[in-house]
């Protein structure tokens, strides 16, 4: 009796762990175009924090035809592309549903690293002369979201 029960333990245990890793793989790799429908800017500007940015970049001349992680994630290769979109879609979740989300959004330190990096790749004709450890956003201020619907002057 002892034995039976031991071994409907075990199928028990195993069909438990298969399930708990279909179910990581699952949502590891993402639900059927969760990943497709999370590059897009529509997919960034549903949440209610994120729509003066998402609204200044409709408006941004040339740039609206990028995506928000064409600039906003790395893109040096794609393992280091996931990995940040992972680090960072948990970390916005974190802030959004804690209720921590902050009035003002700012790139962090590592953001304005990956923009520079992103401006200076797309861009790398135009500004192979001149200093790339300048921030471009410091010129040009109207590429900025919070910046883009008004003039502005140096």
């Amino acid at each position: 009796m002892a034995d039976k029960g031991k071994r409907k333990f075990v199928l028990y245990a195993v069909v438990i762990i298969a399930g708990i890793a279909l179910a990581s793989i699952y949502f590891m790799l993402g639900p059927p175009k969760l990943l497709a429908k999370s590059n897009s800017p529509d997919f960034c500007g549903g949440c209610h924090v994120m729509e003066d940015e998402y609204e200044a970049w409709s408006h941004t001349g040339a740039h609206r035809r990028k995506k928000c992680v064409d600039c906003h994630l790395p893109n040096e290769n794609a393992a280091v592309h996931y990995a940040w979109k992972a680090i960072d879609g948990l970390k916005d979740v974190a802030f959004f549903y804690s209720g921590r989300v902050p009035e003002q959004i700012k790139l962090t330190q590592h953001g304005e690293k990956v923009l520079q990096t992103n401006c200076v790749r797309c861009h790398e004709n135009t500004v192979m002369l001149i200093d790339t450890e300048r921030q471009c956003w410091k010129c040009h201020r109207r590429i900025s979201h919070k910046r883009s619907g008004a003039m502005q002057t140096l």
